[in-house]
């Protein structure tokens, strides 16, 4: 009678030869090491900031520095938002990066279908000589828009912030055109042989289809609108009608040596901005790798 040995009385997983074993990715290791020390480095400002907007102002100087407030005097918050009139700051920047982002969106969209999917005459042409402003540093243009403004009588107004954003957008403009070469020209010959128009081809059919992009499009508009500090600072003269980052610096001069409510100031500024990112992130990303794939 055959014995049986107790090893194969083992369950078949539990056995496990020496090939089946995963291999340690060293290089793997090795990259996780350095994002996680990038991801510190990166993220060791905005702790500080935030940790110093809540500390009483003799703990800000004390060596070695203490990373956590001990107490916490969250009065710093109200403190600064009563000092300067941010809620109106957040107010007019919420509101002038809403019209902006909707405006680029349409003209963008529209710009972008006509040089992608219309044939005109001088069409690649004109879109690189369109494309060629992304190269010409805003300093060069600010005197003739200064110009044209204070002739329109828009200075000191809103509507010099919103309009030449709204209209204008070159990389705008960009991102969405590539996004548009992407889709298949069968789709809209097919809407057309069926009756559609030009209109009804681009609302109805391939502004569904670029979703991702006009998501990072948007994305995109509102932080750099939000943070834009260069034509509110030239164009705005009235606090009733500061944006955050010029309210933040007019609040930077005020309380030059309170450097608790200076960090709490700048804590209340940049929120909106990291929540926006932190949340939407994922539709940047959608909307830009995908930018380059042509069907």
């Amino acid at each position: 009678m055959n014995t049986v040995k107790p090893e194969s009385l083992r369950p078949l997983h539990a056995v496990k030869p020496k090939a089946a074993y995963r291999k340690i990715n060293v290089s793997a290791i090795l990259l996780h090491l350095i994002l996680l020390a990038a991801s510190v480095l990166m993220i060791a400002p905005f702790w500080w900031m935030i940790s110093s907007g809540l500390k009483d102002l003799s703990q800000i100087f004390i060596i070695p520095p203490t990373l956590l407030p001990n107490p916490w005097v969250w009065s710093n918050i109200h403190r600064s938002l009563t000092a300067m009139p941010f809620d109106k700051a957040y107010f007019n920047s919420a509101y002038i990066s809403i019209c902006i982002v909707l405006g680029q969106l349409l003209t963008c969209s529209m710009a972008a279908y006509a040089f992608a999917k219309i044939t005109f005459p001088f069409r690649d042409t004109l879109f690189i000589l369109f494309l060629s402003m992304l190269m010409v540093p805003e300093q060069v243009t600010i005197v003739p828009l200064y110009v044209i403004l204070k002739n329109f009588g828009w200075l000191d107004t809103h509507l010099s912030l919103i309009v030449p954003d709204m209209l204008f957008s070159a990389f705008g403009v960009f991102l969405l055109r590539q996004f548009f070469l992407g889709i298949p020209r069968d789709l809209s010959e097919s809407a057309y042989v069926d009756g559609a128009n030009m209109w009804t081809i681009y609302w109805r059919i391939m502004v569904p289809l670029i979703k991702p992009a006009l998501a990072a499009l948007a994305i995109i508009a509102f932080l750099g609108t939000w943070n834009n500090f260069f034509r509110p600072v030239i164009f705005l003269s009235t606090t009733d009608h500061f944006t955050v980052p010029l309210m933040l610096s007019t609040f930077k001069g005020l309380y030059v040596t309170d450097w608790t409510l200076m960090m709490s100031g700048s804590a209340i500024a940049v929120v909106p901005v990291l929540l926006v990112y932190l949340l939407l992130q994922r539709y940047i990303i959608e909307g830009i790798t995908m930018t380059g794939i042509k069907g």
